[in-house]
């Protein structure tokens, strides 16, 4: 069963803090205080950041902290802590991102930022990584989970984009496992993590084939029983 608590901000039109509680995860908004577990799991083997920017040390790890929070408060983002109830240790962060609001004016000129709600009407899911102990676990699966069932059930978004390094063929294959569907590479997207100029992979889930995906991940986890 996934709970969720609610943390609304007094006279502050955003998306409220959450924490978002699953079989084996917790996702806890993203704070200062999460900074020296995230620097232990970011320590463990940085071997398998080849394609992920992953903050070194702890002054690297706060100013990340810092920076995710400054955008929360913009109502640009949701960043959180991945909190394994394994082990009650912070083993990696994530975030709902790129947070759009349709619902208001279309914003003049156009590519402006249009204002921010409540409610976002778009996200992405992103800056996701994983101490090395909990990769492979379900950890991943669990917390992209948790976030996709408060986007698309409390938001009601119309879309979830996902995306990766097209080179990155784990982190593919994760978002392949969550039923997202493939939408196309754009080139020449981004700079990459090791300072190449990488293509983008892109994903998506749109509201309407939430309930299905939905079924199917859960029927995965072992959190439903296949009829």
């Amino acid at each position: 069963m996934v709970t969720c608590t609610v943390r609304t901000p007094h006279h502050v039109l955003m998306p409220a803090l959450v924490t978002l509680s699953g079989r084996s995860v917790r996702l806890e908004p993203l704070s200062l205080a999460a900074v020296d577990d995230l620097v232990a799991a970011a320590s463990e083997d940085r071997s398998t950041y080849a394609f992920t920017r992953v903050p070194n040390g702890r002054d690297e790890m706060a100013s990340y902290v810092e920076a995710a929070m400054a955008e929360q408060a913009e109502g640009r983002t949701l960043p959180f802590a991945i909190r394994w109830l394994n082990t009650d240790r912070v083993v990696g962060a994530t975030r709902l991102m790129h947070l759009e609001y349709w619902q208001g004016p279309m914003p003049w000129p156009p590519g402006t930022r249009g204002a921010v709600g409540e409610i976002p009407s778009v996200a992405d899911i992103g800056y996701t990584w994983l101490g090395a102990c909990a990769q492979g676990t379900g950890v991943n699966r669990e917390s992209k989970f948790l976030m996709l069932s408060h986007a698309f059930e409390t938001w009601n978004v119309h879309r979830i984009t996902l995306k990766a390094d097209v080179r990155n063929i784990r982190s593919r294959a994760a978002i392949e496992a969550l039923g997202a569907h493939f939408d196309g590479v754009r080139r020449a997207d981004s700079r990459g993590a090791d300072n190449t100029v990488r293509d983008t992979a892109f994903y998506s889930i749109l509201n309407s084939e939430w309930p299905l995906v939905r079924e199917r991940l859960a029927m995965r986890m072992g959190l439903v029983e296949a009829a």
